[in-house]
């Protein structure tokens, strides 16, 4: 669902029982993007839910007048074997409608996200060179996370890590004794708007303090679906707003997976006293442990920390924040670093 919003889908149909929607359309609903369900009943489960499915579709049709819309399969609607399609084709609908044939019990969580990519290119969404492109990165991903995210352990208790006064002094220690602070920023798409952040502090802290920054994100706005490039751009044309230049741009905000060697060889060229790392931190290759992480799981917190990467931070709950905003918004870390060196 999340990768319709992407592709800029105007409303998803989800075909199965009410509460399949529940917490998904939150906060996709808060992105602009409408969410309904056919709310399948055990009577459809028995004998189809066809009816239920294409009255859904004109009903959606007649209320948000869109020009888009998926129907995704749930396990209910796809167990019992329903044709979304010829359900589709009967409600008539006078925009592009298409099936997203997608249940919870297909494996990696990518899975349902190629299949909606698929689903999106027979549909003219996007086009077939670029859905290679984000199936290819969406294995990288599931690939990364087994060997060093949250998938490479069996459990993962989520933890605090360490508190961000204490990480706020090593950046103002390194900047006011002259010292390089360099801050490279590998986000997963939205969470971009808030670890962002980080660039405008630490900008902040130099100007005051003294020193010397070398900034590195991922935020090509030429790279990714297009609500994606999107926020790279929202993100760019506010830094520069606050006349914060980002020295290298490495790959854009789906590319995290794949793009870690090339942040380390612009980082390593300005060879930095301190290295301050936000977003998916463990795509980073060669992570010393005296450097920063600042990461939004707190089970990935716990990771990071029996690897013995004890200047660790939690930026939790960052995701249901950044949902459906278009500014960048402070982090705690930031205003923690923005409090101290006010008070220096």
């Amino acid at each position: 669902m999340y990768t319709l919003r992407d592709m800029d889908v105007d409303v998803i149909v989800v075909h199965g029982p009410s509460g399949c929607g529940f917490m998904a359309s939150r906060s996709l609903e808060q992105a602009g993007v409408r969410v309904v369900t056919s709310a399948m009943s055990e009577t459809d489960l028995i004998f189809g839910g066809s009816d239920r499915l294409v009255e859904t579709l004109r009903t959606s049709y007649e209320m948000f007048r869109p020009r888009s819309v998926a129907v995704v399969g749930t396990c209910a609607s796809m167990i019992i074997g329903e044709d979304m399609e010829a359900s589709i084709k009967r409600a008539g609908l006078d925009c592009n409608v298409f099936p997203v044939e997608s249940h919870g019990c297909m494996g990696d969580n990518t899975q349902g996200a190629i299949k909606a990519l698929e689903a999106g290119r027979d549909a003219g969404m996007i086009s077939a060179e670029e859905t290679e492109r984000q199936i290819g990165l969406l294995k990288a991903a599931t690939a990364m996370e087994r060997v060093s995210g949250l998938t490479s352990k069996s459990y993962l208790k989520p933890a605090q890590g360490a508190t961000k006064l204490r990480v706020c002094r090593k950046i103002c220690e390194t900047l006011s004794s002259g010292g390089k602070v360099a801050v490279v920023m590998n986000a997963k798409k939205e969470l971009a708007y808030r670890f962002s952040d980080i660039f405008i502090a630490v900008d902040e802290a130099r100007r005051k303090l003294g020193g010397s920054t070398f900034f590195v994100s991922n935020t090509d706005i030429e790279k990714g679906l297009p609500r994606i490039r999107k926020y790279s751009e929202d993100i760019m044309c506010q830094l520069k707003e606050k006349n914060i230049m980002v020295d290298a741009v490495v790959g854009g905000l789906d590319e995290y997976a794949v793009i870690g060697e090339k942040m380390r060889v612009e980082v390593d060229r300005y060879s930095p006293d301190l290295t301050v790392i936000v977003g998916i931190c463990h795509a980073y290759p060669g992570i010393g442990e005296n450097d920063i992480l600042i990461t939004d799981q707190p089970r990935q917190l716990s990771n990071y920390l029996n690897e013995g990467f004890t200047n660790s931070v939690g930026e939790i709950s960052s995701h249901s924040m950044v949902m459906g905003t278009q500014r960048i918004i402070p982090m705690e870390t930031s205003e923690t670093l923005r409090e101290l060196v006010r008070g220096l």
